[in-house]
């Protein structure tokens, strides 16, 4: 597995640098769709955007994972973008290891209030 460097800290502590990272991005709008009875089509209202999900995937062995299994029961955590160098807070929504693998799945969702 190959990819890029991601960056991550649990509330105020140190950064971690996760080497080799699989990055994939779900950003989406709210859409508030109306449908007329009796009328031509359907209204569309553009709401904004929502949290943009990021889900991050690499190979960590039994000590990574007890870092980053760490960092998901701290609280809420701070991630740099890898894509537009930004410094979000997250919430990790989900932890994933697979010990055969030693693949790590962290499913990061952006804190759009903060």
């Amino acid at each position: 597995m190959s990819g890029i460097s991601c960056f991550i800290r649990a509330n105020e502590g140190e950064w971690m640098q996760l080497e080799n990272c699989t990055v994939h991005v779900n950003i989406k709008r709210r859409i508030e769709r109306t449908l007329v009875r009796g009328g031509e089509g359907d209204d569309l209202r553009d709401e904004g955007s929502e949290s943009a999900v990021y889900t991050l995937m690499l190979k960590v062995d039994t000590a990574g994972y007890q870092v980053l299994e760490g960092l998901f029961r701290a609280g809420q955590p701070a991630f740099i973008d890898p894509f537009l160098d930004r410094e979000m807070l997250v919430a990790v929504q989900e932890l994933d290891y697979d010990s055969d693998t030693q693949i790590i799945r962290l499913v990061l969702v952006e804190d759009a209030e903060a």
